[in-house]
């Protein structure tokens, strides 16, 4: 299984309801989040040689096959979240196993699609910010994307004709959390969580930071290239980003 993380938040739904599984996709479908379904193992084994999802939502009750050898399966070959389902409040025991074999969380049938939505986010929140952690406590390096330069040690950015570009300490931080992560999705809560250390940033939304920022490294503000909007996600840098 081979890594996703640098490509688009995508949720594989295993699940042997057709209904449930219908349900699940076009609600997540309707938030702007691409969402795949598998209906037991043949189907999910495909899916993940296709490309790693970003996120697994499996029912441990599978027909035939038992959710928890599928999970087991999965946690052998990749770290992906899990979210396991499960169809009853007496059904403790899978719920509690599921949890010891590597699930991230899981929710009980009947779910709120809601409920649901905000877990498989909160998920993910947890995932990019313990991906970015070892990043942040990291000693100062230098990037270099798209013929851009930023020195981690003296905090300064250089364009790509070498002229240097002033930045607050939260635009600095929010850059930071980008090329610590380049071409991957990040949400804003993620962002937040990456710049918290800096006391100007709970002033201002991400939103406006981004804005600012854009208005720094874009030709064209209004049509972004650099940093784009991932709609029901967050943001992405687009460029390559080289560490030295």
């Amino acid at each position: 299984m081979n890594d996703g993380g640098s490509q688009l938040v995508c949720i594989l739904v295993v699940e042997d309801d057709p209904d449930i599984r219908r349900m699940v996709v076009n609600y997540f479908d309707g938030h702007n989040i691409r969402c795949l379904s598998a209906s037991g193992r043949h189907e999910m084994v495909r899916h993940f040689a296709q490309r790693e999802p970003s996120l697994v939502i499996l029912d441990l009750k599978l027909g035939r096959e038992n959710g928890l050898d599928l999970l087991r399966e999965i946690r052998s070959r990749s770290s992906v979240p899990v979210i396991i389902t499960t169809g009853h409040h007496r059904d403790e025991a899978d719920q509690v196993l599921g949890l010891e074999l590597g699930a991230d969380d899981y929710v009980i049938k009947p779910f709120s699609l809601r409920e649901l939505l905000a877990r498989v986010r909160a998920v993910l929140r947890r995932r990019d910010s313990a991906r970015l952690e070892p990043q942040r406590n990291a000693a100062p390096a230098r990037w270099r994307f798209g013929g851009w330069q930023l020195d981690g040690r003296t905090r300064r950015l250089t364009d790509p004709n070498g002229a240097p570009v002033p930045l607050t300490k939260g635009e600095y931080a929010l850059l930071v959390a980008f090329l610590n992560a380049p071409q991957r999705p990040l949400s804003r809560e993620t962002l937040l969580q990456a710049t918290r250390m800096n006391e100007d940033i709970f002033d201002r939304s991400i939103d406006v930071q981004v804005l600012r920022l854009r208005r720094k490294l874009e030709i064209d503000p209004r049509a972004p290239g650099v940093i784009q909007t991932e709609r029901g996600v967050g943001y992405l840098f687009a460029l390559p980003v080289e560490r030295f």
